[in-house]
């Protein structure tokens, strides 16, 4: 059994590409090569897993294809955007406890806006 390779396992390619991704990146968050690897393994690997998920809900379970998008939505959703995050700032600011970093989210989400 130990002959066996396991069905998500990333190909040789692949793994060259994040060791290039990682000398690239210049390290600058202290974590080593095997974190970086391991991280960048751990995302490959599961979104394999939620695409097959996807895969088998849409021909084994009769889903249709918009409730498949949904669950991958819901089980990826995208982080927000800067407005939206300028926009909680704002919501989350009182006048009397202005926050340093709230500011600096408002300050380039206005900066980002066209004149």
């Amino acid at each position: 059994m130990t002959d066996q390779q396991h069905p998500i396992t990333p190909p040789p390619d692949l793994v060259e590409q994040w060791e290039a991704d990682w000398h690239c990146s210049g390290n600058t968050n202290g974590n080593g090569f095997t974190y970086f690897v391991a991280t960048r393994a751990a995302q490959w690997g599961a979104d394999k897993e939620l695409l097959a998920c996807g895969n088998y809900l849409k021909q084994c379970a009769a889903w249709e294809e918009e409730d498949v998008i949904e669950f991958y939505n819901y089980r990826r959703p995208k982080p927000p955007s800067l407005k939206e995050q300028a926009l909680k700032a704002l919501n989350d600011i009182s006048i009397a406890s202005f926050e340093q970093d709230a500011a600096n989210t408002i300050r380039q989400a206005l900066e980002s806006l066209p004149d």
